[in-house]
């Protein structure tokens, strides 16, 4: 059998909270998003979905990627394997820095795309005026210089949605995306994660041939038997065809997010393809510390591999002038008593995303003091890592000068006590202040402002020009025409 027509893979991609969830919401007539931790896709989904285009049922799948802007690289995988993008740009904002980040994923892809101008239900809705923005920015529409088509959608009322569904099954009629059903099944893995029922997980997209059960997926070095094949919600189905995402358990280790996978036949011809890989993916590896700064340990605990590479990519980009976060663990599933050892073997703290931590590694974190902290949304995550990093990093101590007088005279000398008289030159002369002897720019010694007096009253402080007398308490004599420079400790 040749190559025939396969249903597009659609990504749809833009910048956070432009309504890329609703709109898909909307075409599968179901609510995902009010169940997303934060109200913000952290994984990358594939959904089917159908829409009558010219009189003919067509199915299209679609992948919903991320917006935040950790999960960049999850984004570059949606765009890598899809055949089409709708790049959503909200009517009442325009473009926004992942906007443009998606338009240049989609770009690198070399796919055709689709704009949705999405919330043209808002009060502050603009069709024509974000139509210019995306000019200013250089993106060229139809109509305004260009040949990207778009539509004006409402995730609420639906305007719009059929249209912009005919445009992307036009668009990818241009494309001719297409499969023979009759090899063996290649595609790419979106997800993984472990299953305590199922063990190791992983979403596949096919994009040619046909997956059966009997049969063995390969990915990198992880490969696993198909016994039986599920399809995007939870179903369990004979077989997939080009297009299809679906789920397959039972891997002998976590295949990484967006690496490509083939089908074999046996045990033994996945453990030979394995072996011809050579070695595993490196680890995540913190970013080289050339500046000397002081490392901050972490450990990293997440649901699934995009996620946990999103969260180890958000957190080494943290930058501090003289700390840097390195990753010392990470790993997919519950905090265990494994993770906890190896913070305490390095002095670090747990970060866990989506994951639950087991009783004993609770129990043994809190006899030890290492700390565990969990989150569902990644920006939580991030702002309490960078917190923590300012926290553990080295204080930096300067001296800050805050007063500035002349001496005049010595009066008396009696051990470290001095008395003298000297006029004042800037800033202000404290009791209490410690204080610099300088004679022609070079610094003598260091000692205490003891006293203050003006017309023979004391006085707590000295901040304006005029003659005062002072003591002082240090082992370095001042004499007439030394300065004394008055200044305190600044911590940051």
């Amino acid at each position: 059998m040749s190559a025939s027509p396969r249903p597009p893979i659609v990504a749809v991609m833009g910048h956070i909270d432009h309504g890329k969830s609703s709109l898909l919401d909307y075409i599968r007539k179901s609510n995902v998003t009010a169940g997303e931790a934060g109200g913000i896709t952290q994984h990358v989904s594939a959904y089917v979905a159908e829409h009558e285009h010219e009189g003919v049922p067509r199915k299209i799948t679609f992948l919903d990627t991320p917006g935040h802007e950790a999960f960049k690289a999850l984004r570059a995988r949606g765009a890598a394997a899809a055949d089409v993008a709708i790049l959503v740009i909200a009517a009442d904002e325009g473009m926004k820095p992942q906007t443009k980040e998606a338009w240049n994923e989609i770009t690198e892809a070399g796919i055709p795309f689709v704009v949705a101008f999405t919330k043209m239900d808002k009060n502050g809705a603009d069709l024509e005026r974000v139509k210019i923005s995306t000019l200013e920015e250089g993106l060229y529409l139809e109509g305004v210089g260009g040949t990207v088509p778009f539509a004006g959608v409402s995730s609420k009322t639906g305007e719009g949605i059929p249209e912009l569904l005919d445009l992307v099954l036009l668009t990818a009629d241009l494309a001719e995306p297409s499969g023979d059903p009759s090899v063996s099944a290649s595609g790419f893995v979106l997800e993984s994660s472990h299953d305590p029922k199922k063990g190791i997980a992983a979403t596949l997209i096919v994009k040619d041939g046909t997956l059966t059960p009997g049969t063995f997926v390969v990915s990198g070095t992880a490969f696993a038997p198909v016994r039986f094949i599920d399809d995007f919600r939870g179903a369990r189905i004979p077989s997939a065809g080009p297009s299809e995402p679906i789920s397959v358990s039972g891997w002998n280790t976590l295949p990484s997010a967006g690496t490509p996978f083939s089908c074999v036949a046996s045990k033994k011809e996945a453990e030979k393809v394995v072996d011809a890989v050579g070695q595993k993916p490196a680890p995540v590896r913190a970013l080289p510390d050339e500046a000397g700064r002081t490392i901050i340990p972490v450990v990293l605990k997440a649901d699934v591999s995009g996620s946990l590479e999103a969260v180890a990519h958000a957190v080494s980009a943290i930058t501090h002038e003289r700390a840097l976060v390195k990753v010392v663990s990470s790993g997919i599933g519950a905090v265990g008593e494994s993770d906890v050892k190896s913070a305490i073997s390095a002095g670090a703290i747990i970060i866990a995303f989506n994951v639950p931590t087991v009783p004993a590694a609770h129990d043994l974190a809190e006899r030890t003091g290492i700390a565990i902290e969990s989150f569902t949304i990644i920006y939580e995550l991030v702002q309490r890592v960078e917190a923590y990093v300012i926290e553990r990093a080295p204080r930096i101590k300067e001296e800050q000068n805050v007063g500035e007088a002349k001496v005049l005279k010595s009066f008396s000398v009696s051990g470290v006590k001095q008395v003298l008289g000297a006029s004042f030159i800037s800033g202000s002369m404290t009791v209490g202040s410690q204080i610099k002897i300088v004679r022609r720019d070079i610094e003598l010694g260091r000692g205490k402002l003891t006293n203050l007096q003006v017309a023979r009253a004391d006085v707590k402080e000295i901040h304006i020009e005029g003659e005062f007398g002072l003591q002082i308490e240090s082992k370095t004599e001042a004499a007439a025409g030394d300065r004394l420079v008055a200044f305190h400790i600044v911590e940051s």
